[in-house]
């Protein structure tokens, strides 16, 4: 299977990357902005017509949140019109696409787990762009899988796990948004369940969420970070409203996983195991 991974040096591209040594019998192809920058839908094009692959797995993406306020029409070529391209040339060409999405198609003001077919209402402009992305895949009827997952961290690329490590070691105290509730998902997982689904013969096309297993706020995961790394910081846990951000954030994205689980037998891990692996492995480099 001739494998297309796009997003090639971001988080969830860098565990796919390390992961793909134990898969021989495939070729896979990663591609980042210089060799196939999503931002040029006729390069797009042309990359899927050169490299024909069998399974696109759609991993990159615009994801700054906060400067998608200012730039909606760039986010929305990134976001929605690439996607909707590599949908249509995958149903063009009867080729298999997995694309990741986000919790930030929801509203956020759920009580219970969030499943796949809650109704989405984006609060913010890039997850206004990832919903127009889903809506594309859907509308193009290619065989297609979506992937929304949520809080994704790794050893690889810049993210909320390296930002606390960093501000701890720094100061003595800080201070964490405490009533934004969700899980987090260590990329390498995400990886491994991709990797599960791709050689699955059990093949489902639709939406599905991934996270890792728990229930937690930001606040918590920082508390820890620090305690697993044995740092001394105290940290003070503060109201989303304290920490006025451009894009709104999403108060409650618990990701409900029963459907991935009972699809395709993938393995969720608890959060604060996936997190020690993470620190680990970080501190191995």
């Amino acid at each position: 299977m001739k494998i297309l991974v796009t997003g090639a040096y971001g988080q969830l591209g860098s565990e796919i990357k390390d992961l793909s040594v134990q898969y021989a019998d495939d070729a896979f192809v990663f591609v980042d902005r210089e060799e196939m920058p999503l931002d040029d839908l006729e390069k797009v094009l042309e990359v899927l017509e050169n490299i024909n692959p069998d399974l696109i797995v759609s991993g990159g993406a615009y994801t700054a949140v906060d400067k998608a306020e200012s730039e909606a029409e760039l986010v929305d070529i990134i976001n929605h019109q690439a996607v909707a391209t590599m949908a249509r040339w995958a149903k063009q060409h009867n080729k298999k696409l997995i694309h990741i999405s986000t919790d930030y198609v929801f509203q956020g003001n759920s009580s219970a787990p969030l499943k796949e077919d809650e109704p989405t209402d984006p609060i913010n402009v890039y997850g206004l762009s990832k919903q127009r992305g889903e809506e594309a895949i859907i509308d193009s009827e290619a065989d297609a899988i979506i992937i929304r997952t949520a809080w994704v961290y790794s050893s690889y690329g810049a993210n909320f796990v390296k930002t606390m490590i960093r501000l701890m070691t720094e100061r003595d105290e800080i201070s964490v948004i405490a009533d934004q509730i969700g899980s987090p998902t260590y990329a390498r997982d995400l990886a491994r369940a991709i990797m599960v689904i791709a050689h699955s013969d059990k093949w489902a096309k639709g939406i599905f969420h991934f996270s890792n297993e728990g229930e937690i706020s930001w606040f918590d995961f920082a508390v820890a970070i620090r305690d697993i790394k044995h740092l001394d910081c105290k940290i003070q846990p503060i109201a989303t409203e304290q920490y006025p951000t451009p894009a709104k954030r999403p108060k409650y994205s618990l990701l409900d996983k029963a459907k991935i689980k009972n699809t395709f037998d993938v393995n969720v891990p608890e959060w604060k195991s996936s997190l020690v692996e993470m620190l680990e492995k970080l501190e191995d480099k």
